[in-house]
């Protein structure tokens, strides 16, 4: 299974996402033109990463700004982990937000909420 490795650009987040590492990275901005085209790439690997996932997968997410869109395609990729949140592996959502933006953190409360992930919050 390949890393998937891609530079942030002004509309798109950078992706790491590391089966070897078990660490899975989204960081900068998503507004993409064509959100599933982005995205859908992504879920696919998350899909094939569950079925024989390292004991510990740490997932880290810093967004500054996401829109509507982005976020329905992220909440898909936090439910392809599902398969390892019912397993006994390990997995962790650390969910980073600038301490002044209640927006983003109340939108990773609200993935917590709807995903039942287990999510630290990181005020930076």
């Amino acid at each position: 299974m390949e890393t998937i490795s891609r530079e942030a650009t002004p509309k798109t987040p950078s992706i790491e996402f590391d089966k070897g590492q078990g660490l899975l990275e989204i960081k900068g901005r998503s507004n993409p033109e064509n959100t599933m085209d982005f995205y859908r790439p992504l879920v696919a690997w998350v899909d094939e990463y569950v079925q024989n996932a390292p004991q510990m997968t740490t997932v880290n997410v810093h967004l500054e700004h996401f829109n509507t869109s982005s976020s329905k395609s992220i909440l898909e990729v936090f439910r392809a982990l599902d398969p390892i949140k019912q397993s006994e592996k390990e997995i962790v959502v650390n969910w980073f937000y600038e301490d002044d933006d209640e927006d983003i953190m109340e939108a990773g409360e609200n993935y917590e909420a709807i995903t039942g992930l287990p999510f630290r919050m990181v005020a930076i």
